[in-house]
């Protein structure tokens, strides 16, 4: 073990030299029996545990440790955390000064011992006020390949990332909603290991590489929401994709019934996917098994349980449309088609309730046009007059839901900074001159846009969603 001889405290005022660190660390290791290496900015405690056979744990046994206070090392924290199960490895990030880094992962040896850990131990006061976080920490895989040429196969993208790039393990590539013969554009590359596509993302993120001569958009793909299972054992939702887009919410339900006559409780269809709703979960999982694969109108489709929307993510879903927090279903934007949504081509979500409240968003509404012939009677109107569902934009339904809560319009003012590989980010903060004396003086987003419209909807998406706390009905 090669450990700096640097002076620390314990915690209770008193300084703890470094041969009183380095003895505290081999005592912990001489108790547990595992190795501990200090290599790269990190120490590695076990890695695998003493006696372990067989590969590594999957993904999902690893949780991120964050707000782990300067001074605290091994011997303290791994004996808290094996509450919550057997850790296979500890990896404490490290300062040159001996220091920790203040943040921390521990892989566990099962994905339920991880989830005890989350559960038990997030905000746990580790010393007296000091509270870690500990969520769930998954090694990205998956890199996100936009202005891919629309003819190009499955077959071809793959063969083509494997010659650009290392590691390659597959391609996932949807087809277009309206042509089933094309792609939508884009493709998931998923690699071998974190380290495979990190290196891949590298070697391709200047904006100067081309495929078929194309130059390429290249970016982490969003991770799929995790969902603890005991929440996935009462979904009784399925996820029906790559439907045509003229088959109708009527064919839907009358194939999905076929197995079983009247299991089927209503579907709801937006674009090319739907969701399926049924009376009983047993009656949903025997359709997703029989289903998935199968023909409608000619597309063969695909069947997965929904997965339940956090409701703290309803409205940070970064914009391309992804999902509404609506009351019943998800909100399609004009172009989805020509959008490169980064999450896996799919919004399995299922929208909840805000605080036990209808968030203050727009039911989905059918988005079509109809003909103007000449003649029509039109006739002036506010669009305050108008009903809420009839705003798509966060930004709108934002300046609606402040008139009708007798508000004067939000005020957006606008941030910049620069990204590493020198792009412009933007942000706006949001002031709500009503309650701008209150608790909460503005609303910022947490994320930067590349454009000036993704910002202002983001800022006004994550301005409704702490909204409501603050409106007196707590819905429009």
């Amino acid at each position: 073990m090669n450990e700096e001889s640097t002076d620390g405290t314990n915690g209770c005022g008193k300084v703890r030299t470094g041969t009183q660190n380095e003895a505290a660390l081999l005592a912990l290791m001489e108790k547990t029996g595992y190795n501990m290496v200090q290599e790269n900015g990190q120490r590695k405690f076990g890695g695998p545990p003493p006696g372990w056979e067989g590969p590594p744990p999957p993904r999902g046994c690893e949780v991120f440790v964050g707000k782990i206070p300067r001074d605290m090392y091994e011997d303290e924290l791994v004996p808290v955390f094996e509450r919550a199960g057997k850790i296979y490895e500890f990896r404490l990030m490290m300062e040159f000064s001996g220091e920790n880094r203040g943040y921390a992962f521990v892989m566990y040896t099962t994905k339920e011992e991880a989830q005890l850990a989350i559960r038990i131990l997030n905000n746990y006061e580790i010393r007296p006020g000091k509270f870690i976080g500990v969520c769930v920490s998954l090694d990205n895989c998956r890199l996100f390949i936009g202005a891919i040429p629309k003819e190009k196969k499955k077959e071809e993208i793959l063969d083509e990332m494997k010659k650009v790039t290392e590691g390659v393990v597959d391609v996932i590539v949807y087809p277009s909603a309206t042509d089933k013969t094309k792609n939508r554009g884009f493709a998931f590359v998923e690699y071998e290991s974190h380290r495979a596509a990190a290196m891949a993302r590298r070697k391709l993120i200047p904006g100067t590489f081309q495929l078929w001569g194309h130059t390429i958009q290249v970016d982490w793909a969003d991770p799929e929401k995790e969902v603890d299972e005991e929440t996935m054992q009462r979904v009784k939702v399925l996820y029906v994709r790559n439907l045509m887009i003229s088959t109708t919410e009527e064919t839907i339900k009358a194939e999905f019934n076929k197995f079983k006559p009247g299991a089927v409780e209503r579907v709801k269809k937006l674009r090319d996917y739907a969701f399926v709703h049924f009376f009983n979960r047993e009656d949903a999982v025997a359709a997703m098994s029989v289903m998935n694969g199968k023909c409608i109108d000619g597309a063969s489709i695909e069947v997965t349980l929904a997965k339940p929307v956090n409701k703290e993510n309803t409205w940070r879903q970064h914009l391309n449309g992804q999902i509404s927090p609506n009351s019943e279903s998800l909100l399609v934007y004009a172009n989805k088609e020509e959008s490169h949504s980064k999450t896996l081509g799919k919004p399995p979500t299922l929208p909840t309730r805000l605080n036990g409240q209808h968030s203050p968003s727009p039911p989905e509404i059918e988005r079509c046009t109809y003909p103007f012939f000449p003649g029509t009677k039109l006739t002036p109107i506010s669009m305050y007059s108008l009903k809420s569902n009839h705003f798509n934009s966060a930004v709108m339904h934002l300046d609606y839901y402040c008139n009708k809560n007798n508000w004067a319009p939000p005020e957006y003012y606008l941030y910049s900074t620069t990204s590493q590989d020198g792009k412009v980010l933007l942000v706006y903060k949001i002031v709500i001159p009503a309650i701008a004396n209150g608790s909460q003086s503005y609303f910022m987003p947490d994320k930067l846009c590349t454009t000036l419209e993704d910002a202002k909807e983001l800022a006004a998406q994550f301005t409704l969603l702490h909204l409501v706390p603050f409106c007196p009905e707590k819905r429009v």
